[in-house]
């Protein structure tokens, strides 16, 4: 049975690619501070652990690289948002994004770095349309996906020669906590939650899409309409993109 690590296991994106993970027979184990309301069995094993805190990281891995037969996959999804103008935003607040998107991620990637080499499996960073293109009032959180697409899409080339593949996945807006309005004092809320969203997926297509692209070794994966579409403009003209960007997340023409 192959093992994947899903950090963020329990947000919606988390549990939507466990579930379609384990009906192929996949062992999933679900790594988040907070794991309430999953339940484990013969496929599934959650972890309590504070992915930003390095020594319990280091410990939860540990244990889980000793508890499987082999990792197979690590799927980097654990995130959180911050919405507001960076004029409002203080120093302490985008060093929280980062630590959480960025260096959590590359954090489990070190410590798993060896287990997907004996397995020649797969590093999946989950990133968004923020991690390649500009996005209004997400100063720190656009800046921590460019660098995780950044640290992932580097990686490729020094793991390729122990045949093992860093894929990205790029959603554009996931319906994980709509209606979920509670942020912190500095503006970070979980993702999903955002009003000003467009076209929003649901965490279940947006799975359907990432694990087709994982299927197809596709090194980038746009996911959703806004995605590939932000993705085309990007590569085509990075003006217009603003323009519509602008036009439809913060209002303005």
């Amino acid at each position: 049975m192959k093992t994947a690590v899903i950090s963020g296991g329990n947000g919606g994106l988390g549990k939507a690619l466990s579930a379609r993970l384990e009906a192929r027979g996949w062992h999933c184990v679900l790594m988040d501070r907070d794991i309430e309301g999953l339940e484990r069995s013969e496929s599934r094993t959650p972890v309590a652990v504070d992915l930003t805190d390095t020594e319990a990281l280091a410990q939860a891995a540990t244990q889980v690289i000793a508890d499987r037969p082999s990792i197979d996959m690590v799927i980097y999804n654990a995130g959180v948002s911050q919405i507001g103008p960076f004029a409002e935003a203080d120093a302490a607040s985008h060093r929280r994004v980062f630590e959480i998107n960025y260096f959590a991620a590359v954090e489990m990637a070190r410590l798993f770095l060896h287990p997907l080499r004996d397995s020649r499996g797969t590093h999946l960073a989950i990133s968004s349309v923020a991690g390649f293109a500009p996005l209004h009032n997400r100063t720190a959180y656009a800046a921590s996906k460019h660098a995780l697409q950044g640290f992932f899409a580097s990686l490729r080339s020094e793991e390729a020669a122990f045949g093992v593949r860093c894929q990205i996945a790029a959603p554009s807006f996931v319906a994980t906590n709509i209606g979920n309005t509670s942020r912190s004092a500095d503006g970070i809320l979980r993702p999903g939650s955002a009003a000003d969203g467009v076209d929003y997926m649901t965490p279940e297509a947006a799975a359907d899409e990432i694990l087709r692209g994982v299927d197809r070794a596709r090194e980038f994966i746009p996911i959703g309409r806004v995605a590939r579409l932000s993705s085309w403009l990007m590569r085509a003209s990075p003006a217009l993109y603003q323009r519509a960007m602008r036009r439809n997340i913060s209002g303005e023409g």
